[in-house]
């Protein structure tokens, strides 16, 4: 298994890619993180060709268990951030 790419190395390699400077992908990287957050956080959700959709769901409330001590404790309704990935990145790994 090949090791997780830092944010460094990840505009290196974008930079690299896209036949551009570093500055230019720190951008990218950054613009495309905000655009993510505000829409997620918005309730809405961003597909990514080839890769995914990052959306937020929300959770209704429910009765959940302490592990430790086993008690039943009522959690409130709340949102939860997904990922749902493509089938060519799935194809891909499982090829």
């Amino acid at each position: 298994m090949s090791k997780s790419l830092t944010k460094a190395e990840l505009i290196t390699e974008l930079a690299s890619r896209a036949g551009t400077d570093k500055k230019a992908a720190t951008a990218i990287i950054e613009a495309l993180s905000g655009l993510i957050h505000d829409q997620v956080v918005a309730g809405g959700a961003v597909t990514i060709p080839e890769v995914g959709k990052i959306y937020c769901r929300e959770r209704a409330a429910r009765t959940v268990r302490n592990p430790s001590t086993g008690a039943a404790i009522e959690k409130e309704a709340d949102r939860a951030v997904k990922m749902t990935f493509a089938k060519t990145i799935k194809d891909k790994v499982n090829a």
